[in-house]
């Protein structure tokens, strides 16, 4: 009876503490259960500690090693960045920090001549402060990431003063963008009547699509090299295969990825008909500064009657170069295009803006209720800005958790489909080899627990998609 006589005591609190604790509770209850699904995966990186059977054909013990230590220490530092902003947000939360934050952005406006209302302009200084914040105590994580997990394992090719330039320079450019962005957000919903949320629907697909065109010709190119690749063999063939499945290409980029890490990437960009290709110069073998860097020791090259090559021997030279040949990187584009030719580009941006008028449609519902900005803080006025967070991050978190989930099971779908979308182009063994390579170059651990792959990987465990790609593969 006590038990139940504590329940229904809950229910007699005012509604915007049981609102309130209902925040805290199902952030936590995310906490917990990640936590659950890090910890199933942190012990198979524990005690697989050798090569799987299935595994020997495609990946020898010293990588494996590797990999297994890189993920361990990418487990464990994401376990107590979990814990540290779980609880910093609650403390947040439970101390006022929201309602604190807005108080000392109207003090700012205030000592610059502008009263209550300019609330678009208080907004906008609270959006600065919050963002100055949250940069400020996610630098030291950051700083940790790249300079001791990332430098440990071989990947971070930053220098201290580089990391620090482009840290400034990526909040300044976020800035420019989220403050205009956000000004006018506020400005519709206030003058939009009845329907703002569908006039505030339709501006933020105009600024997605907008960003997205602009972003790696004006925005990208602000932190990295993009150069268009040179003439010849690869440029050939990368056409050739454009042409043939009518993909309207018009240039051809590589990406200086290399002065910052060792990971690789390749992607395109575009709309109608001028599509791009990026490509990483630490995907391409012959580009990449690993290779230059470290050409081949004297005397690792095998002996040609095959006598006296330890296996020490024969796996350096098995794992010298960084990157994939020519025929791999087709074979990889031959992967991405599909994803442009099934039409995944296209759904996605239908489901993700179909959610974005969801939401907008719900928040317009939701605006009015003062129940909700009383249970965190917000007793005397409702600002717009604060609705907006409260909704969307607080209100909206156990329906995000759910289409997180669902879009992560689509994009498996997708892969599957690129890859054997690839696969009829005739490219399947050399994409084979390709996802090799690259789970090489990036020490992705092979081996995974099946709860915590079905909630987190958007892409198939490598041996799903090394044997749907086996099964039918040309000799």
């Amino acid at each position: 009876m006590g038990m139940w006589a504590s329940v229904d005591a809950m229910w007699d609190f005012p509604a915007e503490k049981r609102i309130f604790g209902a925040v805290l509770l199902f952030s936590w209850t995310v906490y917990l259960w990640e936590t659950f699904l890090a910890q199933r995966q942190r012990r198979i990186y524990k005690t697989t500690t050798r090569v799987p059977v299935e595994l020997e054909q495609i990946m020898d013990s010293d990588t494996f090693e590797k990999s297994r230590l890189y993920q361990l220490d990418k487990s464990t530092f994401s376990f107590w960045s979990g814990l540290y902003s779980v609880v910093e947000s609650t403390l947040i939360l439970l101390f006022g920090g929201l309602p604190y934050l807005w108080r000392l952005s109207e003090r700012v406006c205030g000592s610059a001549g502008f009263g209550p209302e300019y609330e678009i302009i208080q907004s906008l200084v609270f959006l600065l402060l919050a963002t100055f914040y949250s940069a400020l105590t996610g630098l030291p994580w950051s700083m940790y990431n790249t300079f001791v997990i990332e430098e440990k394992h071989g990947f971070n090719h930053q220098t201290l003063e580089f990391f620090m330039k482009d840290t400034i320079k990526k909040f300044v450019v976020t800035q420019c963008i989220l403050l205009p962005v956000s000004s006018l957000l506020l400005y519709i919903i206030k003058i939009g009547g009845d329907y703002f949320f569908i006039y505030a629907w339709l501006f933020t697909l105009v600024v997605s699509l907008v960003l997205v065109t602009i972003y790696a010709d004006y925005i990208a190119p602000l932190f990295d090299k993009f150069t268009p690749l040179p003439e010849g063999k690869l440029k050939q063939e990368i056409e050739v295969m454009a042409k043939s499945i009518d993909f309207p290409l018009t240039k051809v980029y590589v990406v200086e990825g290399s002065k910052r890490s060792s990971h690789s990437n390749a992607y395109f960009y575009g709309f109608f008909k001028n599509k791009r290709i990026v490509l990483f110069d630490t995907l391409l073998e012959e580009y990449s500064v690993l290779n230059k860097d470290n050409q081949e020791e004297p005397g690792l090259e095998p002996r040609n009657d095959g006598e006296g090559d330890s296996e020490e021997i024969r796996t350096k030279v098995k794992n010298k170069k960084q990157g994939c040949k020519n025929e791999e990187v087709l074979a990889v584009l031959g992967h991405e295009l599909g994803h442009w030719k099934l039409g995944h580009t296209i759904k996605n941006i239908i489901i993700s803006q179909i959610n974005s008028f969801l939401c907008f449609f719900l928040f317009a519902v939701l605006i009015g209720q003062k129940v909700l900005f009383a249970a965190f803080g917000f007793y005397d006025s409702q600002p717009t800005l604060i609705g907006l967070l409260i909704i969307f991050q607080f209100v909206f978190s156990p329906y995000n958790e759910v289409l997180s989930f669902c879009l992560t099971v689509l994009s498996r779908r997708f892969e599957f489909q690129a890859d054997a979308f690839a696969k009829k182009l005739g490219m399947s063994k050399d994409l084979y080899s390709a996802l090799i390579k690259l789970n090489k170059d990036n020490l992705g651990f092979p081996v995974s627990d099946w709860l915590f792959s079905t909630w987190h990987y958007s892409h198939p465990p490598l041996l799903e998609r090394l044997q749907a790609l086996k099964d039918t593969k040309q000799d």
